[in-house]
């Protein structure tokens, strides 16, 4: 009943209607409007799992998985197994469905990494011999088509056969009988061909009168000549409509035949759409994965920008006001919460934003917070918000909320599994599942408190309680609070409870499964800002609020002094904490800015940087094709040079004059002599310089020596110093001697004199096309025998056989140094250069 209770107060049915709103299908929307929560951690993440692939698979697509075709079969199924005859409009949905479930298959299948959803569709049986039978006999229209059977094609051949002949006899009478008739024109009473006669000119067309028009003027008369012929056709009918449902039951009884693969197949499409809108709606809320943690682990409760689902669609659909998020944080050690703050400032929608979160990881649904989102998996959510007023059952405020807490506290000592039973039941198991040992001796000075032992593990529930302990004395409903808190922190995983009591506040103090928060208030604009703050306990705001509103200061004042010191001095620390907060989040926000702006300029001088590297890219491109288009050029001229040489017997003068052409080809062409390093200073007699080390300015005396060694004076001192210890007036550091080498005995012989390019002649040219490899060889060792210089060999390109045999020749020759591809000028690759030792 509690669970109940609790999925109609956090709103959860509004939620799955939201949801239903993405999905697909009809029977998909009715899941997700009567949603079931799991009963186990696996069920849950086997659902995040469906959704996680769903939405890795939609990323993928450029229209989104397809569920068009697939209907609301599950009647049609039964009627079937009943023995009942499909319409056509259920047959052709039956074929429609497993089209659609077959292409939702096929989609899945051509995806990789989708492990859930593909051994989800693994066994999906779709049948597609039905449907093509069923297509075959039920047109787009769901009627029953003439190739169905042979039978039923010849009855309808019958059909438009007497149907002409109808149409043609009453075509003749309108023409006879033109003045009778209201009209030319052809309709149907009850089945019946008849033609518009007038009233009057009855007796014109004998015949049978199936109707009348609304005024009396109009009769439809069958005409007596057609009556045997309409006779007929009622029979031919009757005949046709036969057959079609003998076509009919027999693809009923093949539905009926595999109703449970198609009630199977039927399950999957929902599951799948159930899985898609999951999907779509965490898509649209902006909502990320969760994973359950184990707070036995000391892992932390992390739920960072958490936002109400509901407000966002009211904000989004309803034109609502933005959507404050709230950040809870909440260490392993924490078993209960105290909200405090003013009214209206977000204690409620709090409670049920984290009890929304929780429900929604438990059925698969994607959290609408910042990652990571790590929240445990909790096996009951019992929540008590709001008033419980019941004129009816005379229930006060008061009273219902102790109601709903005693049904929350047997719901925890039941596991939520045994319903209302006794509650001294209920307190045994509870003492006997959970060991009990009392707190430490600094709080002996309290009632005794009785914790869990380590060893026991905490049971798995979420406790959410609004405004606990209000509607009676506030005394009284205080301690009652505090015992309850204290009994909750034994029995709960977690609890969240908002409070307006001052002493709650000091539970954390006391005992280190407390912590407080509270909700920020704006003192300058009197409103809330619906934000959560932790560690600090809220402080009363009435008195302050109720001044600044226009209540006389007399009455503040006196109230103020009905309050006391005490409580005055705990508002006043509570402000200087809230002060101080406030001074470190905008430290924090400058902090953030400044490295958002390092972050910005980084971003910014290594784009630069990259420009640069790459405009230096590019112009090193650039040089280098046009040092290849210089080199090219040259090579040009230098083979015009060569075959101005090769066109007769070259003489002396001629190669002088190709050597300067080449000469002159190569101071063009080659790159300019870098400029040299400017020199640094030499001091003279008479100069100013500066002595580093010493940090004084001096005169030269003396010129440097062979040892890099001067004198200098500054002042009425003189001193020697070496030149590598001084420098220039404006930082030029001098240029170091060298000391002269004593010039070698040897006598260095004259260079040789220049000899002129190898340049290819009749003389030096041995053409081989046409000979075989083995006269190739005997000519080739005789042209070595007699060469000089360069000895070039033209063998052709062919097949390649005389060239490899002229290179394996070259290859083992004594006198061949090497050997090369002649230049494309003299024949590429047809041409071999052997260079003789």
């Amino acid at each position: 009943m509690i669970q109940s209770e609790t999925l109609e107060l956090l709103e959860w049915h509004r939620l799955c209607q939201h949801l239903a709103t993405f999905a697909a299908t009809k029977l998909g929307a009715i899941a997700a409007r009567h949603l079931k929560i799991p009963d186990s951690q696996s069920q849950s993440e086997q659902l995040l799992e469906q959704t996680k692939e769903v939405y890795q698979l939609e990323s993928h697509l450029t229209t989104g998985l397809s569920f068009e075709g697939i209907e609301d079969i599950g009647d049609s199924l039964e009627r079937a197994e009943r023995s009942a005859i499909l319409t056509g409009d259920e047959l052709l949905a039956i074929a429609t469905t497993l089209a659609g479930a077959r292409n939702l298959r096929r989609v899945i299948d051509n995806q990789e990494d989708l492990p859930i959803l593909t051994q989800l569709v693994a066994d999906l049986r779709t049948y597609p011999e039905l449907e093509k039978e069923i297509h075959r006999c039920i047109d787009e229209r769901a009627q029953v088509t003439d190739r169905a059977s042979q039978k039923l094609g010849e009855i309808r051949t019958d059909l438009r056969r007497l149907r002409t002949q109808i149409t043609q006899k009453l075509q003749n009478i309108l023409q006879a009988k033109s003045g009778a008739v209201q009209e030319q024109l052809i309709t149907q009473r009850n089945d019946r061909f008849v033609i518009p006669v007038k009233a009057p000119q009855k007796d014109a067309i004998p015949g049978i009168v199936h109707d009348t028009s609304t005024s009396g003027a109009t009769l439809y008369v069958e005409p007596n000549s057609v009556v045997p012929l309409g006779n007929q056709l009622r029979q031919i009918i009757r005949r046709e409509q036969a057959e079609e449902e003998a076509i009919r039951r027999v693809l009923t009884e093949l539905v009926a035949a595999v109703k449970p693969d198609l009630e199977r197949l039927l399950a999957i499409a929902t599951t799948l759409d159930l899985a898609t809108a999951r999907s779509r709606y965490s898509y649209w809320l902006g909502a990320n994965p969760p994973r359950f943690i184990q707070r036995e682990d000391n892992e932390i409760i992390t739920l960072r920008n958490l936002r109400h689902p509901l407000l966002v669609w009211q904000q989004q659909h309803e034109q609502g006001q933005p959507v404050v998020p709230v950040d809870l944080l909440i260490s392993p050690l924490i078993r209960v919460v105290t909200i405090t703050g003013p009214n209206t400032g977000g204690k409620t929608v709090t409670l049920k934003t984290l009890g929304l979160a929780a429900l929604m990881a438990k059925v698969g649904l994607f959290v609408p917070a910042r990652e990571p989102v790590e929240i445990p998996w909790f096996d009951q959510v019992l929540a008590d918000i709001g008033d419980e007023q019941s004129l009816q059952q005379s229930l006060s405020t008061f009273s219902g909320h102790i109601r709903r807490i005693s049904r929350i506290l047997e719901a925890l000592g039941s596991g939520g599994d045994e319903g209302d039973e006794g509650d001294e039941r209920d307190e045994k198991e509870s003492n006997a599942s959970y060991p009990m040992t009392p707190l430490a001796s600094s709080q002996q000075s309290r009632p005794t408190q009785w914790l869990p032992h380590a060893s026991c593990p905490m049971p798995n529930s979420l406790v959410l309680l609004d405004e606990v302990g209000a509607g009676t004395d506030p005394v009284e409903g205080s301690a009652l609070a505090i015992a309850l808190l204290q009994y909750l922190a034994n029995h709960a995983q977690l609890t969240i409870a908002t409070t307006h009591f001052g002493e709650l506040k000091a539970l954390k103090y006391e005992d280190e499964r407390f912590e407080n928060a509270s909700v920020e208030f704006d003192e300058s604009t009197l409103s809330p800002t619906y934000r959560l703050l932790w560690g600090i306990p809220g402080r009363s705001n009435a008195l302050t609020i109720a001044l600044r509103l226009g209540l006389k200061a007399e009455v503040v004042e006196e109230a103020k002094t009905q309050v006391g010191e005490a409580t005055d001095e705990v508002n006043q620390v509570i402000a200087g904490l809230e002060a101080q907060r406030r001074r470190q989040e905008t430290k924090a926000a400058e902090a953030q800015s400044l490295l958002y702006q390092a972050e910005r300029l980084y971003k910014e001088v290594s784009a630069k940087a990259a420009s640069l590297e790459e405009r230096e890219s590019s112009l090193q491109a650039s040089q280098e094709v046009a040092v290849q288009q210089a080199i090219a050029q040259a090579k040009g001229e230098i083979a015009q040079v060569i075959r101005r040489l090769q066109k007769g017997t070259p003489t002396a003068q001629e190669a002088q004059q190709a050597t300067n052409a080449l000469n002159q080809i190569g101071q063009q062409y080659q790159p300019a002599t870098p400029a040299k390093p400017k020199v640094g200073f030499m001091p003279k007699v008479g100069d100013r310089l500066r002595v580093p080390k010493l940090g004084q300015t001096a005169e030269v005396i003396t010129a440097p020596n062979e040892d890099g060694e001067l004198s200098v004076r500054f002042g009425l001192m003189k001193m020697t110093v070496k030149l590598e210890d001084v420098e220039s007036l404006d930082g030029q550091k001098p240029e170091p001697v060298v000391k002269p080498k004593p010039a070698p005995a040897v006598v260095t012989p004259p260079p040789p004199p220049q000899s002129p390019p190898e340049i290819r002649t009749s003389r030096n040219t041995v053409d081989l096309r046409g000979k075989r490899v083995a006269d190739a060889e005997y000519i080739l060792d005789k042209a070595i025998s007699e060469a000089t210089g360069p000895l070039w060999i033209i063998h052709g390109y062919g097949t390649g056989k005389l060239r490899q045999g002229v290179h394996a020749f070259l290859q083992h020759h004594p006198r061949v140094n090497n050997y090369e591809p002649a230049e494309q000028a003299d024949g590429g690759s047809g041409v071999t250069v052997a260079y003789i030792k």
